[in-house]
Formats: structure tokens, sequence, C-alpha cells
């Protein structure tokens, strides 16, 4: 308790300075996050129903029961139902020029038909009367347009919500070769959320919503729950719903907290109740850790969307849900589209006999320091051992044991990488000599990027975490940078330590490169 104490002083007291010390740190969140519930809320809602060759149930529905809520909620809303072409641009010209006139916090919501031609995404108007996907241009309304009118409008956050990936669009007078909408990334300061994976349609739902909205509309209500939770409860819940056969998709670039019901205020915790969060989270993630069913892993995940264990809970609950025979859909892979930088999941299928080298350099001078190889020797149910059990990994590939040093509930390595997607870890790290520090990082897949090590050239996710390392004496500022390429290597292709101590001076600098691997 104390270096944790400690840790946090350290925090206020640089507060100020940080950028100072450490170039490009961002300042603390709060006062982004006041500044973004003081703002204005501008939203736009469409919902279209009758379509002539294939009419939908529910998104007329859909849309006056967001549009309901997003008033309680504070904003301003324009719904639109059964729109036209023509009506959809001029009401999304009309949207972007209020954001850039208020540079209020904007949600544009769309249920309906929604396409992909050449990676591109159209949501269909009521009069669009497309025979062929190649009318799409013509006659839908293009994402991308929507996009480009918020990028000028130059506002601090934007969510879009595309309940769009119903089947087939053009009923009996037209084929899909590519169902659903195209993986797109968020463009800055954005959260674009889909009512299903990439590649994949959605369910209309049996009652008066479409099951995604049905779920979104839940989750917006409930107090205090920061936007990024809200839509993982409800791809949570839609995935449980639906058995796996949908499961909805986001891709975030926001940098700041939101909420649809905020906090009363926002106020720092005292150090007693950060402590008692923090045990109160991991006991339940110990009771769920032990458990052989979903059910108590799927509360850890909606009491604690985004927690310290959220990342070994989900490969938990999919290796759980396999088990019980869901076969969950999944992103389709598009590696020539050029409006995403892609996704992937962990590699976790180790076999024994995979073999990985690595060179470990100084990275202030780039002189070789040592070698080393991990070689899998053995394989259990929730870990990898290497070199006969001198080095301990789970599945993920995070650290349990290395040589005499332990790690106790890390989760540095995401279950699935795309961009902008973040999370946090809190574990406890001792060392050869039995001195106990605690590790504790915000993590961000930054980007993907063209790497080049000894063993090869790899189009990497590179992850970058930033946090704080105490107790026995130390108060550590972490810059770890972590290159991963899931599709072609299982363990990371290099990894750079720039970590300063509490004045500022670097504390440990290294950096550490695949040379070779080896695996089937």
């Amino acid at each position: 308790m104390d270096s944790w104490n400690r840790r946090r002083v350290l925090q206020a007291a640089f507060a100020g300075t940080a950028a100072a010390l450490w170039p490009g740190a961002r300042p603390l969140a709060q006062s982004s996050a006041t500044s973004l519930l003081r703002a204005k809320k501008e939203a736009l809602v469409i919902g279209n129903s009758k379509y002539r060759t294939a009419p939908l149930k529910n998104p007329a529905n859909d849309a006056t029961g967001i549009a309901e809520q997003l008033k309680s909620a504070g904003f301003g809303v324009t719904l639109g139902l059964e729109l036209s072409r023509v009506q959809m641009q001029s009401a999304i010209a009309a949207y972007g020029q209020r954001l850039a006139s208020s540079k209020a916090v904007g949600l544009f919501y769309f249920a309906g038909h929604g396409a992909q031609l050449a990676w591109r995404n159209y949501l269909i108007p009521v009069d669009g009367e497309i025979a062929s996907v190649e009318e799409l241009r013509d006659r839908g309304v293009d994402v991308n347009s929507l996009i480009d009118g918020i990028r000028r409008a130059g506002n601090p956050m934007n969510l879009i919500i595309l309940d769009a990936c119903r089947d087939n669009p053009f009923g009996s007078a037209g084929r899909v070769d590519q169902k659903g909408l195209s993986q797109l990334d968020a463009p800055p300061g954005t959260l674009l959320a889909y009512a299903t994976a990439p590649g994949n349609t959605a369910i209309d739902g049996e009652g008066s919503n479409g099951l995604y909205t049905e779920h979104l509309l839940r989750e917006m209500k409930i107090p205090e729950s920061k936007v990024e939770d809200v839509f993982k409860r409800v791809r949570l819940a839609v995935r449980r719903r639906s058995n796996g056969l949908q499961i909805p998709w986001e891709s975030t670039s926001l940098e700041d907290d939101f909420w649809f019901v905020p906090p009363k205020e926002l106020k720092k915790l005292a150090e007693a109740e950060i402590e008692r969060e923090f045990k109160e989270e991991l006991s339940v993630w110990e009771q769920a850790q032990k458990a052989t069913a979903p059910g108590p892993v799927e509360d850890y995940l909606r009491r604690y969307p985004s927690g310290r264990f959220s990342e070994l809970a989900q490969l938990q609950f999919d290796r759980a849900l396999a088990k019980l025979g869901e076969k969950k859909v999944e992103v389709v892979s598009a590696p020539m589209n050029p409006y995403t930088k892609g996704t992937a999941r962990a590699n976790t299928a180790y076999n024994m006999g995979d073999s990985y080298s690595y060179r470990v350099l100084d990275a202030l001078t780039t002189l070789e320091e040592s070698k080393y190889t991990h070689r899998v020797t053995q394989i259990t149910d929730d870990a990898v051992l290497f070199n006969k059990g001198n080095t301990i990994t789970d599945l993920l590939g995070n650290y349990q044991k290395w040589g005499r040093s332990n790690w106790s509930g890390s989760q540095t390595v995401p279950v699935e990488f795309s961009v902008g997607k973040r999370w946090k870890t809190r574990f406890d790290h001792q060392n050869a000599e039995g001195r106990t520090t605690v590790v504790d990082l915000e993590l961000r897949v930054a980007d993907r990027e063209s790497i080049t090590v000894p063993a090869g050239t790899f189009n990497a996710f590179r992850v970058d975490a930033t946090g704080w390392r105490t107790g026995s004496g130390l108060n550590e500022r972490w810059n770890l940078k972590t290159w991963y390429a899931p599709e072609l290597v299982r363990r990371p292709v290099a990894w750079e330590w720039n970590n300063r101590n509490s004045w500022g001076r670097p504390s440990y600098t290294q950096r550490q490169e695949l040379t070779a691997y080896r695996q089937a």
C-alpha cells in the first residue's frame, strides 16, 4: 500500500511537468472528460424500414428508440424516418454543419440496409432501387462522405453507430458477393460501431427492436457507464443471445472518456477507495478464473468490461463457449482493404518444439548484450512452458515466470489486435531476490507498421504501454513498445523499453529483436 501511495503522489507531482519529462505525454484525462461533459451534444438518427424490394421490420422503431434515449441524455436530436437518398444526403450535410458551428460531441445512428462495394460502405435509402451491387455508388449513401463531413467539422468527439448489416438488401433482384459492411478504421476522435463483425449480417430481431439496438438501448441507460464499456456489454449480450451468430464490432480512436449518463461529478478517488475497488475486482476475477462454465467469467466481463483482467477473461470465455459448441462469427479478413489496418487474433496454437530466438540490445547504444532461445517443451490447458519450465507464459504470451522472476495477473497481450484498442493491467512482479514490485499500465494498439528485425520484415501491430512500476524502493515510469505479427509468429517480433526514474532520467533501456523462429 505504501508503494501504491508513493506512485500516486508522484503522479500528482509530475502532472504539471509530464510533457517536459516525457515528450508526447498526455495531460490527465479528467480535464478533457469534464470539457466533453460540458460540451453541446448533437445527434442525427435515421431509420429506414419501408424498402420496396426488401422491407425490414424494426429500423424505424430502432431509430425512434435511440432518438428518445439520446434526448433524455441531453443530445439535440434530428430524427429522420424512411428517408430518400436526397433527404439522407441533405440531413448528413446539415449535421456536419451543426457540428462545425457548435463543436459539439456528435452521434450518428443509422438502422436499415447497408452494403459494401470495393471496400466502401453504403447506407441504402428507401428509394434505392438497386438491381445489382454495382449501382450502390449512384443510389446508396457513402459512409465515407459522412466521415469526411465530420472530419471537416473539427468537433472533439464522434460516435458512429451502424445497425446496417441486415441480410441481402436487394431481395430477389440482386446478389451480394460480400456480406455485411466492410471493415473501416475509425478516424481520429471517433468510435465506429457495427451491429455485427465486418463481412457478416445482423439479425433484424423478433420484437419491436433489432437484436443489437435492443441491447444498446438497455446499456445506454445504465448510469456512469463509459461509452466504450457500453459497447463492450452490448457485444457480450448480443453474442450470448445469438449463440455467437452475431457479435458486434467496434473500431475506436477515442482518447477520452464519455458517458451517456455521466457521473454527477468527476473526482479523484482516495487511495483507500482505489485499493478497495481493485481488491474487489481481483476477488471477482479469481472466482471466475477457477470456473469451468462460462457464467462466472461472463459476470466478470459484465461488471468489468475494461477491467485489469478483461483480456484474460475474454480468452477464457471464448474457450468455454467453444467447448459448449459455439461457432462464433469472425471479422472477414480483407488484406487488400485500403481503409483499415486490419484485425488479428492472438495466436494461441503453440506446438511442442516451437522455438523463438532473440538478441538483446542496449536501446540507447544499440550494442548487443546477449542472446537467448525459448523452445516450447510443454503445453498445458492454460500455459506454455519453454526450456523445461525455465520460462512460462499463459496462452496469450503474458509472462508468468522467467528464471527466478515471477509475474502475477499480467495482461499486456490482447486477445484481438486492432488499431486504437485500449486496455489496462495491474500485476505483481517478484524478482530473483524476492523483491516485489507493482506494475500498473495503460496499453493501446497504437499502429500497424513495417518493422525489420534479423528474422525478417513484418507488418506488425505496435502496442504502446505507459504507467508505473513501484515498490521495494522503486518508482519507475514505464514506456514499453511491443511489436506483434500474430498471423505469422506467435511470440513478439520486438520489445523496446525506455523507462525513467522519478527524476525523468533513463533507468532501463533495452530492445529485444527476434532473430529466428520455428513453429508448426
